[in-house]
């Protein structure tokens, strides 16, 4: 059976803060500092090179409460080295029917990128856990109130190009959490500024329970 570890996460902060860089060197530091900010759900992708090893250390020593997951996860194989390697959920950029399977048959949470409502059906249909919009910037909140129209039984994360004082757009327009990247993580995953890391997440965080 499948558990939902990013629910009790997504209670506290509804952000999975989504960590991509040429190398994974800096990601444990940043993690760290996301969830000193109250930042509790984190995504290593599968496109950093060396992201498997850095995922399996950081989930070894990762705070209490922090959930990890592994993003860009393509392929049924991509999906079983992440959770061999400590990933609690999986992320996929598009509506990856096999991935949903072999997530489900691993018992993890599976979050499949789709933007259109056809994809979001098949998505949900197909055993998803939430379903990720992306890119969401494509439409903006107006798209995903539209969306949520007809299908709000489906728990919607909008990702992709959300700038920080858009959020409470997004929640306004019905998300159920946002997955963010480069606006809220800078350049923190190339050893840049940890503080203003943790202020740029304080801001979201201030925007979102505004």
């Amino acid at each position: 059976m499948t558990t939902d570890p990013l629910a009790p996460a997504l209670a506290v902060a509804p952000v999975i803060a989504i960590l991509r860089s040429q190398s994974p060197r800096h990601f444990a530091a940043t993690a760290d500092a996301l969830h000193e900010a109250g930042i509790r759900a984190v995504e290593f992708t599968l496109t950093t090179p060396g992201v498997l090893y850095a995922l399996r250390e950081y989930a070894e020593s990762k705070p209490a409460g922090t959930v990890l997951g592994a993003g860009t996860v393509m392929t049924p194989a991509d999906a079983m080295r992440a959770v061999e390697a400590g990933a609690t959920y999986l992320i996929t950029p598009a509506t990856c029917l096999d991935v949903i399977r072999e997530a489900r048959r691993l018992g993890v949470p599976v979050l499949p990128g789709a933007l259109t409502p056809s994809e979001i059906v098949a998505a949900w249909q197909g055993g998803a856990t939430m379903v990720k919009l992306f890119p969401a910037s494509a439409g903006g909140p107006e798209y995903l109130r539209a969306v949520r129209a007809p299908l709000p039984h489906v728990p919607l994360i909008p990702t992709g190009g959300i700038g920080l004082d858009q959020a409470p757009d997004y929640f306004a327009a019905g998300a159920r959490a946002l997955g963010m990247g480069s606006p809220l993580i800078g350049d923190a995953c190339e050893g840049g500024d940890l503080d203003a890391l943790r202020e740029r997440a304080a801001t979201l965080l201030d925007g979102i329970r505004s």
